[in-house]
């Protein structure tokens, strides 16, 4: 096993020896503290890139990452460097829970499909309580987690206005339901293109994650369609499936944020995707 030779110099040039014969005991336990602590230059592996080198051990890049739902980050990602709690399955159960709501009305649930009822978790917990997760995601950091919740907390503040009458959104359109339905279809298909991108952002993370992503985007897929043909409820009824099977995606990726050894029987481990196994080698030398 062998590294490149410009970061094995490199490695070379910090790591100085000491000299025990010039320190006095006393002194010798600062000096191995003060070498701990010392940070390392990161070097990659020349033939297996999820391999890196931190000081004198081999780890996999995915030892690195944090629990694979709870950040809510796709990639690899070194801890935050600031002492914030993780926020993201707080935005994963309000993305889930107003999901579930309202997509119960679109699957006609006990023969109910009008979805008022989630006009106040739109506001309250999928929209602002998500959006501001999303926000304490980018004090932590990371930016795939600040996009996808933020966007997703304006995205449910913004669907509780249009459904709410004194925005007078739908009445502005007046008997004209042809057009409104148009519209309400461009709107979710443009929500369909956002959500395609992060689940092109997802292709490296784990199985759980990607699917969440996946599924809500066909979710907005087959809504948009919906809204272009009111008279086809089949699509509708479709689109409702997809959108439960997100929302218990979410929860279940909030699950895994939350859970472990300490507060819980019961811990997810992450299943990678099947082009990007997981691999954990330890304190492998050269």
């Amino acid at each position: 096993m062998s590294t490149t030779s410009t970061a094995a110099s490199s490695t070379a040039a910090v790591e100085k020896p000491v000299n025990l014969n010039h320190l006095e005991a006393g002194n010798n336990e600062e000096t191995d503290s003060q070498d701990q602590l010392r940070v390392h230059r990161i070097v990659t592996h020349t033939d297996d890139p999820d391999l890196i080198k931190i000081g004198s051990s081999w780890v996999s890049r995915r030892e690195l990452m944090m629990a694979f739902g709870g950040t809510l980050n796709p990639g690899y990602s070194a801890p935050p460097s600031r002492k914030f709690g993780n926020p993201a399955p707080l935005g994963l159960c309000a993305f889930g829970l107003t999901t579930f709501v309202l997509c119960m009305a679109n699957v006609q649930v006990r023969g109910v499909s009008n979805p008022s009822t989630f006009i106040g978790l739109g506001y309250f917990y999928g929209g602002i309580i998500q959006l501001l997760a999303g926000m304490w995601e980018m004090a932590i950091e990371n930016t795939f987690g600040a996009t996808a919740l933020s966007s997703f907390g304006g995205f449910w503040l913004s669907f509780a206005a249009i459904e709410t009458d004194a925005f007078g959104i739908v009445s502005a359109y007046g008997t004209d339901t042809h057009a409104l339905n148009t519209m309400l279809g461009i709107y979710l298909m443009g929500w369909f293109i956002f959500t395609f991108g992060l689940v092109l952002c997802t292709l490296r993370s784990t199985v759980a994650f990607f699917a969440l992503f996946f599924t809500l985007d066909i979710c907005f897929m087959l809504l948009g369609i919906g809204k272009f043909y009111p008279d086809n409820s089949g699509v509708t009824i479709a689109g409702g499936v997809f959108g439960l099977m997100a929302a218990f995606l979410a929860f279940y990726n909030a699950f895994a944020g939350l859970a472990n050894n300490e507060n819980s029987l019961i811990v997810i481990k992450p299943i990678a995707m099947p082009w990007n196994p997981i691999r954990y080698v330890k304190n492998k030398s050269t």
